[in-house]
């Protein structure tokens, strides 16, 4: 995969928040299609509303990343680091695997690239802005 711009640090709009709901079922994990892969989520996990896109995150990476700004809605806090693609491809996310195109972003929630997840060139303008380093 070749990117077009180097790795930058970004952060999610404070106008930005999520609806969430921790799954707090007795269940072991459940399966689900999105991004052009299968998805799992466990109990604990959370269940996002992230602007009419749901889909779930694990609940350590929830943790670290969000902050609860009233009941139901949070706001990522945690800095992004994020490339452009210039070609498609895939990525193996916690939940399971996520498929992009030439254009989207590959975003990462560590610097040195852990936990990868792909995210449309649209959508990450209107959420992210270039974080003060």
């Amino acid at each position: 995969m070749t990117r077009v711009a180097k790795r930058q640090k970004y952060q999610k709009k404070a106008s930005q928040p999520v609806i969430a709901v921790r799954i707090d079922l007795d269940i072991d994990r459940f399966a689900y299609r999105k991004w052009g892969g299968e998805q799992h989520a466990k109990r604990g996990d959370w269940l996002v509303n992230n602007d009419g896109d749901v889909y779930t995150v694990d609940e350590k990476v929830f943790d670290k990343t969000y902050r609860k700004q009233r009941p139901g809605v949070y706001v990522k806090v945690a800095p992004v680091w994020a490339e452009i693609v210039t070609a498609a491809g895939s990525v193996k996310t916690v939940e399971g695997e996520s498929h992009y195109k030439r254009g989207d972003y590959l975003v990462y929630n560590k610097r040195n690239g852990g936990n990868p997840y792909s995210v449309s060139a649209a959508k990450f303008k209107a959420m992210y802005r270039p974080a003060k380093i």
